[in-house]
């Protein structure tokens, strides 16, 4: 009994004293805690003391400099930067309604090629061919197609999406550029043959007329220099005959002054000329000497 109640005793005096600890332990935990909320607070209360200060003194050194600065600027002469023009963007220009017509791109062939798919072009019944590795591309469209099928290739595919969109799954995936457009053109043949003829047609007339041309302005050169040429001849008879002083000397004389043989080779016309003028001095003569003979021989018979 004496064991039960001490027992009892020391356990109510063990809550009593462990009271009392919790007790102090919650006091000086408050204190502490006030304590620390004060050093922070104190602390903080500095440290925003010490970044105002900090700013507001960086703020007058940025001012000093910027004044420095701009005095600087004042007095230093502010080179001229020439303006950088803008770079021209390249602008592809769309192709207009009659280039459109002209390669056979119209209502019925868009329509048409509606109407096809992958497998046209992938189970087309045609062999691939050997490629032709000195064949070269320009703008994707291979240079063993004519001029005609050239350019309608390239307008086509920037015209007509349905064949751009074609060529891109099927090239060179499932077959070769050449066997493509191969493909293409005689699917559309009733569509383009027309326009294609048309094409060399009017490139064939056009030569012609070139051709034409070119031939009249040969002649018409030719007309002029020989008519150019008769001037110059009429021009030089005028002028001949117009010195009427100079027409009596070469009647008389001949043509002394065209070359240095006429003087020395050439008499027979001068010489002419002066037994025309003396013929009838070689008449007298004659006579004159027939009356001499006849005297001679009557002073014989005597």
């Amino acid at each position: 009994m004496d064991l039960w109640e001490r027992a009892r005793a020391f356990a109510g005096e063990a809550a009593k004293r462990s009271q009392e600890l919790s007790a102090e332990a919650a006091k000086r935990s408050s204190a502490l805690v006030s304590e620390t909320a004060k050093k922070s607070k104190e602390i903080f209360s500095e440290t925003a003391t010490k970044s105002r200060e900090i700013a507001a003194e960086a703020t007058k050194q940025a001012d000093l400099l910027a004044g420095q600065i701009k005095r600087l600027s004042t007095d230093l002469p502010v080179p001229s930067i020439p303006a950088i023009p803008p770079i021209p963007t390249a602008v592809v220009p769309e192709p207009d309604a009659a280039e459109l017509e002209r390669y056979g791109i119209t209502e019925d062939l868009r329509e048409f090629v509606k109407g096809m798919t992958i497998s046209t072009f992938r189970d087309f019944p045609l062999q691939d061919e050997p490629e032709m590795s000195d064949v070269p591309t320009v703008s994707n469209v291979r240079q063993d197609l004519n001029e005609w099928q050239a350019r309608h290739a390239t307008l086509v595919l920037s015209a007509v999406k349905e064949i751009s969109k074609f060529r891109y799954e099927l090239c060179p995936r499932y077959m070769k550029e050449r066997k493509f457009w191969r493909v293409y053109f005689l699917l559309v043949n009733n569509y383009t043959s027309l326009y294609e003829n048309k094409y060399f047609e009017e490139l064939k007339v056009k030569a012609e007329e070139e051709k034409m041309d070119a031939k009249n302005e040969v002649t018409e050169t030719s007309q002029a220099t020989t008519a150019e040429q008769k001037d110059m001849k009429v021009q030089s008879k005028t002028s001949t005959s117009t010195n009427p002083e100079h027409d009596l000397d070469v009647f008389l004389l001949g043509d002394l002054g065209s070359d240095d043989e006429g003087l020395d080779g050439d008499d027979g016309g001068l010489d002419d000329d002066f037994d025309k003028i003396d013929g009838t001095s070689g008449l007298e003569s004659d006579d004159d000497d027939k009356e001499k003979a006849e005297g001679n021989a009557e002073s014989a018979k005597e």
